[in-house]
């Protein structure tokens, strides 16, 4: 199993979409600035997250959240 995740910042709002095996570990390692990509935005918290079976749904599921179309639906939660 598979969890694709968004998270925002609370420092400026920013969202950043990824997946991953296990989401608790994860939200640690971009909370504690060990995620190169995400570390200057400290604090994050979770706004979304999905299960889905294989890492190529998590994938195409990642990819679409990272679209325009994605985006925006991030944004209205």
């Amino acid at each position: 199993m598979f969890t694709v995740y968004a998270l925002k910042s609370e420092k400026d709002g920013r969202i950043y979409v990824g997946f991953t095996q296990d989401i608790n570990r994860r939200l640690k390692e971009h909370n504690s600035g060990k995620t190169r990509s995400t570390k200057g935005w400290v604090p994050w918290f979770i706004i979304f997250a999905e299960e889905v079976e294989t890492r190529e749904e998590a994938r195409a599921r990642e990819i679409y959240l990272k679209s325009g179309v994605g985006k925006e639906y991030l944004k209205s939660l």
